[in-house]
């Protein structure tokens, strides 16, 4: 049986105001903090998850709050961060509330054959609201600032730019499996987007690739994508994949355990950061589900050290 990804696990990107970033993607965007920890390799950092209504795999956005300047934006990266939700009426409801709390917007759009609407936060991070034709289940927050029909349901798709796409396409293909389905016109510049899907398919597990030969390369920073995760089913598929890498020679970080899943990084070759992460055994393993967020998390090995992490982080209220 082919080894396969099911879809995209989490997203993680960088914001350089964790207060505001909390206000805007739970008040605005109305997801649920589900995990308010730190970077588990710089603790002065704040590592905020937010999700659907039952912090599923598949549904985490999360950020990584580092006292940076802007990002530069061009290839060589994450460009576009797509979040599903269920119905066109579901994308109009949208246009209207971010015109309300006065996002930077455009207007709905075919985009590789499914309505779409693009939007930025106040970092200039990039979004793309897409109507989920596939039929992939929703887990509503019932105390979300959005009523339950037009909830962000999750991820998905996911753009990268780079300005050759070869050996991108190789590791997709021949390392990861994926299989390339489709191209179809840039709809923020030239040339073609490759369209890569995991698993049963659908918007939660597909990566779009944009060629983009004539841009600068992108420096990170606030407003930037840090990673792209891509969901394993349990351990033993992340040990599969780990000596998958291992046999294609692709250097990678080897298994890294982040107590609310299992992980593997590596870069792809034109150097944008994946990982690979279990679905499991998620965010309620050390807090109730139905306070999940409330108060600061942290990982075993790291909780010796509460007072003084919690001593260097700026309060969020």
């Amino acid at each position: 049986m082919t080894l396969q990804l099911t879809g995209i696990h989490h997203l993680t990107a960088i914001t350089a105001n964790a207060r505001e970033n909390l206000q805007f993607y739970t008040q605005v965007l109305g997801l649920r903090l589900v995990k308010k920890t730190v970077n588990q390799d710089d603790t002065s950092a704040y590592h905020l998850f937010y999700a659907d209504g039952l912090a599923s795999p598949g549904s985490d956005l999360t950020f990584f709050d580092w006292p940076v300047g802007h990002e530069r934006r061009g290839t060589h990266s994450v460009s576009r961060t797509g979040l599903r939700v269920a119905s066109l009426t579901s994308l109009e409801w949208w246009k209207a509330r971010l015109a309300e709390h006065k996002v930077k917007a455009g207007g709905i759009r075919d985009v590789a054959g499914r309505a779409s609407l693009d939007f930025e936060d106040g970092e200039g991070q990039r979004f793309r609201l897409t109507v989920d034709d596939a039929g992939a289940p929703s887990n509503p927050w019932d105390r979300s600032t959005v009523p339950a029909e037009h909830q962000i349901k999750g991820l998905g798709p996911i753009t990268l730019s780079v300005p050759d796409i070869r050996n991108t396409q190789a590791v997709l293909v021949q390392v990861m499996n994926m299989t390339e389905i489709s191209t179809y016109p840039n709809p923020d510049g030239e040339g073609d987007v490759h369209v890569f899907s995991m698993g049963d398919g659908g918007p939660a597990a597909e990566l779009h690739v944009a060629v983009e030969p004539n841009l600068p390369a992108a420096h990170q920073g606030a407003g930037a994508v840090h990673h792209v995760a891509f969901r394993a089913p349990d351990v033993e598929a992340l040990h599969a994949w780990t000596e998958r890498l291992r046999g294609f020679r692709l250097p990678s970080s080897g298994e890294v355990e982040r107590f609310y899943f299992r992980s593997l990084y590596f870069r792809e070759p034109n150097g944008i950061l994946f990982e690979i992460a279990t679905d499991g055994p998620g965010f309620a393993v050390d807090e109730p589900l139905e306070t999940l967020g409330e108060s600061l998390s942290l990982p075993p090995f790291l909780e010796p050290r509460r007072a003084q992490i919690e001593a260097r982080l700026k309060p969020l209220a």
